[in-house]
């Protein structure tokens, strides 16, 4: 086996021993979270609501909830990996390594995107339980669902070079990822909105990520899914480049 694809498994499978170790920590609390979400606003407001999108208040949230699980934890892994990994100084050791920077930013973004996709399917199984799932669309579902997670397991890892100390990693998520999440059409159909926030909505990466999601679960969709995927694709892309370009200059790694 090549020694590049060696150094990528050791990654991805410390990450994913990681994950599974401290299982109570990292896969039981969305679930409970989520459940709690469903019997709220599913069950509960979701009666008084009634119809959203042309589908009861229950299947209509769904989508989101997956997705929004799907994203923080997935940005939640990383951020909070690579900073211990900074943390600890073992990541010198990665970095004077002959290993090529690609290899060290995609073992630690497969692990997130592990992490995501673990989340996402407990969530959508609890979400059988209170709904039927059709998934009209499975490519386009699963699809969403591996870029989402690399878009934002991408930026955590910039969130983790430039964290440096332990609260750094909660601004981003309190103060950026948790507003563009609940604005991001998880609850709602954007065409509920006024024009103008309607219009600013579409600059909220999350509302496109939900909209496809959605539509491969239930087949509708808010904007256009090949804008969905464009924005997806593009931020993939220019946080790969950015990644990998803080690896390479050391930024907020060597001290």
């Amino acid at each position: 086996m090549h020694p590049n694809l060696v150094a990528y498994h050791t990654i991805v499978r410390r990450e994913i021993n990681r994950i599974l170790r401290i299982w109570g920590q990292t896969l039981v609390p969305p679930a409970i979270t989520m459940t709690l979400y469903f019997l709220i606003f599913g069950s509960l407001i979701g009666r008084r609501i009634g119809e959203m999108g042309g589908f009861d208040y229950m299947d209509f949230i769904v989508p989101g909830l997956v997705m929004m699980s799907v994203i923080q934890n997935a940005y939640g892994n990383i951020s909070s990996s690579f900073f211990g990994a900074k943390f600890g100084r073992h990541v010198e050791e990665l970095l004077v390594s002959p290993l090529p920077n690609w290899i060290i930013l995609s073992g630690y973004v497969t692990g997130a995107v592990f992490r995501g996709l673990m989340v996402g399917i407990i969530v959508l199984a609890i979400a059988m339980c209170f709904t039927h799932v059709r998934i009209p669309h499975p490519i386009v579902m699963l699809s969403t669902v591996l870029l989402s997670a690399t878009v934002f397991a991408l930026a955590g890892f910039v969130n983790a070079v430039y964290a440096k100390k332990f609260d750094d990693i909660a601004i981003v998520p309190t103060f950026i990822l948790t507003p563009l999440t609940y604005l991001g059409g998880v609850f709602y159909s954007v065409t509920l909105l006024p024009d103008f926030w309607e219009n600013v909505s579409w600059f909220n990466p999350v509302l496109h990520m939900v909209n496809a999601f959605r539509f491969g679960l239930l087949g509708v969709s808010d904007v256009p899914l090949w804008i969905a995927y464009a924005v997806m694709l593009g931020l993939a892309f220019g946080l790969s480049v950015l990644g990998l370009q803080l690896l390479q200059r050391g930024i907020g790694l060597r001290s």
